[in-house]
């Protein structure tokens, strides 16, 4: 058996997967065991859950960290040095870290797995960065054959990267060099819009298409040189990130018409119009790349990865554009599913096990890769709180669940394997009637605690997709947007732009209201039988009391918190924000049922660990 721990840390998201002979056992991100957003610490108890997970408990045969740490260290030497003297305060704060922390990788993976039992001979593997994130697009994939594109911040030097997957080799062939990077123009705008790096993406995206693209042009005439193939240089005067923690400067500012968006300010047509400007540079960009991988490659078939991934109204374009017959895009497409991708390389290409694909379906499991907790388990710690509940035969449950939500409810779904990735994909979810013309406004200001603009996405059985959306293919990790149905939409009310971003959110635009953008696009997520039945029956249930096969989905956890990873994580959530009902595996509490909450100093509240 070819067994492979993966790793990824100390930058964003650290994560654990494991890989048994090509197929993924488990993979989780620290976050949700530490419940600290994004934490990047060295993934302990995630990696702890992992190796509990590996069949018949037996040892390691490898271990794989997703990038190379002393070529990074490289790369920010020679970046210092090429602006020195300017940054050397930021060089000053940022090397006591890598001296302390990040260039002693393996040594603290040695003492961290020793802790769990792992004996000190495992061999240890530094796959890059950037193939890292290849491995993770390809191998997963159902594709045999398929041209790879990567894209994201910066890795050790690469934030772009082209190649082809075929067997079980992945061949990187060009790459795009840092400081020139997509994911750091992209980030360089979300953080000039006033929101946070490297969470704040989503929310640049979300408001890109209440806006004009006024400034598009100075994007491509003052920032970047874009060639036909898709590469480019980023005019550096503009930015700060080479010798400073700032993103952008003071002649960034000057080119957009002021300084940078307070976090938390209001926000101002100039912020709708940079949103939507930036995001319709990306798409650009990302099309070009992907007809000069097309091109290069031969492939019919394309496979994503890296935080520009996770970009799914440009994914939705490129599907579109008709460059590849089919896309298919890692789910956990950021850092996180670097372990995935670390551990999947070692297995395949260093350990030589052969790759098994069907040409029809993925090997992500639905990427519902992360901790259970069974029943028994669930009863005891309700039980042990005193919490009421009811518990609802299995037959009865998708009926009874979707009664309440026909009825209004806003209920929270606890069941199954933990998501692995971004989004909660009805096993860690929220959910509610997309019907309802007051939904998003509830979700986003009493359940969520977020920006009124943020959209929601659809659930909806997969064979009724297409019945609602412009999508002729699955989607079933919420990574495409599709415009909803001519037949479902209302007529426009009029120019829009003279309203305020709340007037305008609220805006109904089709029969499904909750869940429709402004621009009547969805980001959908088609629910398979196959991969979820619980969360698709609860969906035909819906359907049948109400004759819409779609529900709201969103991850189930508050704005600031991951997702919620165990059922006091749940129990919390739900009693802290507006959720009506929780489903807890086969129990059901209300809330008008349950003893006052009493919130304690730490996080978890008062109620016992799981």
């Amino acid at each position: 058996m070819a067994r492979v721990l993966g790793i990824s840390a100390l930058y964003h998201d650290a994560a654990a997967a494991l890989v048994e002979d090509g197929v993924i056992v488990a993979a989780a991100q620290e976050e949700r065991f530490t419940r600290t957003k994004h934490d990047a610490a060295l993934p302990r108890q995630a990696l702890r859950y992992c190796l509990a997970e590996a069949a018949g408990g037996g040892g390691l045969d490898a271990i794989a960290f997703y990038d190379k740490p002393i070529l990074k260290f490289h790369r920010i030497l020679e970046t210092a040095f090429a602006v020195a003297p300017r940054g050397f305060g930021a060089f000053a704060r940022g090397v006591p870290t890598w001296l302390r922390d990040k260039l002693w990788v393996e040594p603290d993976l040695r003492a961290m797995l020793a802790a769990e039992g792992v004996p000190a001979g495992v061999p240890m593997y530094f796959p890059a960065h950037h193939a890292s994130h290849a491995a993770s697009a390809f191998y997963p994939s159902p594709f045999e054959r398929a041209a790879v594109l990567t894209l994201d911040g910066v890795g050790e030097w690469a934030t772009a990267s082209i190649g082809v997957g075929e067997g079980n080799r992945v061949t990187l062939r060009e790459q795009l060099e840092f400081p020139h990077s997509l994911g750091l123009l992209y980030s360089a705008f979300t953080a000039f819009a006033g929101f946070r790096v490297g969470s704040g993406e989503y929310k640049l995206m979300g408001l890109a298409p209440y806006g004009t693209p006024t400034y598009a042009a100075r994007i491509r005439d003052h920032l970047l040189d874009l060639k036909p193939d898709g590469s480019f240089r980023l005019n550096l005067s503009y930015f700060g990130y080479l010798d400073d923690q700032q993103m952008t400067n003071a002649r960034f500012a000057a080119l957009f018409d002021g300084p940078p968006r307070a976090p938390e300010g209001p926000l101002t047509r100039r912020e709708l119009d940079l949103a939507c400007s930036i995001q319709q540079v990306t798409e650009d960009i990302v099309l070009a790349m992907a007809r000069h991988a097309r091109a290069e490659t031969g492939m019919r078939h394309l496979c994503l990865a890296g935080g520009v991934a996770l970009n799914c109204v440009a994914n939705g374009k490129l599907l579109r554009a008709g460059i590849f017959d089919d896309v298919w895009i890692q789910p956990a497409a950021g850092d996180a599913g670097g372990a995935l991708g670390a551990a999947l390389a070692v297995c395949h290409e260093v350990l030589n096990h052969p790759r098994a694909v069907d040409g029809r379906t993925d090997s992500m499991q639905g990427a519902l890769l992360g901790p259970a907790f069974g029943a028994d388990s669930i009863r005891a710690y309700l039980d042990a709180n005193a919490l009421p509940y009811h518990e609802v035969p299995d037959a009865e449950w998708p009926a009874t669940v979707a009664r309440l939500i026909a009825a209004g409810a806003i209920v929270g779904l606890f069941q199954g394997r933990m998501e692995f990735g971004p989004r909660a994909l009805g096993n860690r979810s929220i959910v509610g009637d997309p019907r309802s013309p007051t939904m998003q406004s509830v979700l986003n200001q009493k359940i969520k605690f977020r920006e009124s603009f943020r959209p929601f996405a659809p659930a909806v059985l997969a064979e009724r997709a297409a019945d609602w959306f412009d999508l002729d293919r699955p989607s079933p990790y919420m990574l495409l947007v599709a415009q909803l149905g001519a037949r479902h939409c209302l007529a426009d009310a009029g120019d829009e732009r003279s309203l305020d971003v709340v007037q305008w959110v609220n805006r109904v635009r089709s029969t499904v209201p909750a869940v429709t953008h402004v621009d009547r696009s969805a980001r959908v997520q088609t629910v398979h039988a196959e991969t979820n039945p619980r969360f698709h029956a609860l969906l035909r249930a819906f359907e049948s009391q109400t004759g819409c096969p779609l529900l709201v989905n969103t991850s189930f956890n508050v704005r600031g918190e991951p997702i919620v990873g165990t059922p006091s994580d749940a129990y919390r959530c739900f009693m802290c924000t507006g959720i009506d009902a929780l489903a807890l595996g086969p129990f059901l509490l209300t809330k008008a049922a349950q003893p006052p909450w009493v919130e304690a100093g730490d996080r978890r509240g008062t109620l016992a660990l799981d």
